[in-house]
């Protein structure tokens, strides 16, 4: 399988050099050159194997480059009982008759990015050596909350490279801000930007396509790379658990062969709903997708209207990780949907950068709204839903979950669509413990009390035990205290590499 860049299809790259790579020369992103069909009874398969061997069994299909062997090992490394805390890796909730929650934050980090993040430095590591890579390899990460620990944990003492995370200042929840400041490993280092998550991953780009800069870290044998959701190797292990849950519910008899179910995801970056995306091109049996977004609802706008528009207020909010109005993988869904059309893409990637939007033709429009449903919902609406849900099935889900929770029941509404649902629940609630408990007791119940109050009282509440990780914050000491204008970020990550 090779791989082509969304900005010129000219530029193509085997999978080893795509992950290596994470973003192309030319500002694109790498997707498949070509399409891969999987038939019901490879899903039939599918569903008697465990999550590692599924794992395995979608990934060889995209990364071809590597062994069997190879990618077993990479797996093996990544989904086990030490890092995540249930035999199942991604356990199905059933909520109802209709609705299935998706629990993808049973990792290290407690957030669905652990579901990508804890196999990539396996992935990356195995390119280098691929391609005979001979310098060290820098990962840059912005964050708008977990991406940004979940990479760290990932890469942390991996030998060849050095991770360096920017997050926004005071626009992430006070225990994603604890999982990072608080991070050990010797080739990490964390850095908060003054302003919003775009000012973070837009400095970000900048780096990465700053020609002058590629030759300066060249000279000092250094090589940027990415462990956000623009690398392939970041993406490519989440289509794996859409496949993984539809075969739990064939196994335990809640669905029927090839039978047809909703998705729904929250997501500001688009990267969790795009694999969805790609499942279903894949022929994971999928009737509609639907896209839920918090008030910074630029992703709604677009699926209804075929404009984006990132001029608009950014909002911050109770579902931070959602606190997005550039949403970088939608570019590989246009190049996908257009036939291919690499000038295009281009075309509005270059408009969104200089006038900050963008207009698609209608034949594209009805492409995308035949693909997808879109809604969102406020910060009340989310802490209604999150207090319903517990009052109504005993269940506490965290505010992005919530969000999605909410626009499924929007859509129900309007639509009338029963189908059987999967609910990609993104986080844990212990990891938004003030806005959830806020929900669940009120707000007096909660004022002055200590994020490790809070975690005991939602145990206690939820009758689940404070995941691990987040029970080990307390006590420890602060590591990382930087923070910087994002004019200065590109001068951060040569302060962290010791050069000039």
């Amino acid at each position: 399988m090779l791989y082509q860049s969304t900005r010129d299809k000219n530029m193509v790259v085997r999978s080893a050099e795509a992950i290596k790579l994470g973003i192309s020369p030319d500002g694109g992103l790498f997707v498949p050159q070509e399409k891969i069909r999987l038939s019901p009874a490879s899903i039939v398969k599918l569903s008697g194997m465990n999550y590692c061997s599924r794992a395995v069994e979608i990934l060889k299909l995209f990364l071809t480059d590597f062994t069997i062997d190879e990618l077993r090992e990479c797996v093996s490394k990544a989904y086990n009982k030490d890092k995540f805390e249930t035999d199942s890796i991604a356990p199905v909730y059933k909520l109802n008759d209709q609705v299935y929650f998706l629990e993808l934050w049973h990792g290290p980090t407690c957030a669905f990015k652990d579901m990508a993040l804890q196999i990539l430095p396996h992935l990356l590591t195995k390119s280098l050596s691929k391609t005979g890579e001979d310098k060290e390899v820098v990962i840059l990460v912005a964050t708008s909350g977990d991406t940004g620990k979940a990479a760290l944990e990932g890469f942390k003492n991996v030998a060849g490279t050095r991770i360096l995370v920017f997050y926004p200042d005071n626009g992430v929840s006070e225990i994603q801000k604890l999982q990072m400041i608080t991070q050990e490993g010797e080739n990490v280092g964390v850095c908060a930007v003054e302003g919003n998550f775009d000012d973070a991953q837009n400095g970000v780009k900048a780096i990465f396509t700053d020609a002058e800069y590629e030759k300066l870290l060249e000279k000092h044998n250094f090589r940027l790379s990415s462990a956000n959701s623009i690398n392939w190797g970041r993406l490519v292990p989440q289509i794996i658990y859409y496949f993984s849950a539809y075969c739990d519910l064939i196994k335990n008899e809640e669905l029927t062969l090839e039978e047809k179910v909703n998705i729904v995801v929250p997501t500001g970056n688009f990267g969790n709903i795009l694999a969805a995306y790609y499942a279903k091109e894949m022929g994971l049996p999928v009737n509609r997708l639907i896209c839920a977004s918090n008030e910074n609802n630029v992703l709604t706008d677009f699926i209804r209207t075929g404009v984006y528009d990132r001029n608009r207020v950014f909002k911050t909010t109770l579902s931070p990780s959602m606190d997005i109005l550039i949403s970088s993988n939608l570019e590989r869904l246009l190049f996908d949907i257009t036939g291919r059309d690499d000038v295009r893409v281009k075309q509005w990637m270059q408009e969104l950068k200089e006038k900050g939007r963008y207009e698609i033709p209608d034949i594209t429009k009805q492409k995308l709204k035949d693909l997808f449903w879109a809604g969102y919902c406020d910060d009340e609406a989310t802490m209604q839903t999150i207090k319903e849900t517990e009052a109504d099935y005993s269940y506490v889900i965290d505010t992005h979950t919530a969000v999605a929770k909410n626009v499924y029941d929007q859509y129900v509404k309007e639509t009338g669509d029963y189908s059987k649902t999967i609910i990609a629940s993104t986080a844990s609630p212990f990891k938004f413990n003030h806005s959830v408990m806020t929900a669940l007791v009120g707000p007096e119940e909660v004022e002055d009390k200590s994020e490790f109050q809070l975690l005991e009282m939602l145990a206690e509440k939820s009758g689940v035990r404070i995941p691990r990780a987040l029970a080990e914050l307390q006590g420890k000491p602060v590591l990382h205290n930087l923070k910087c204008k994002k004019e200065e970020m590109q001068q951060v990550v040569s302060n962290m590499l010791g050069i000039s």
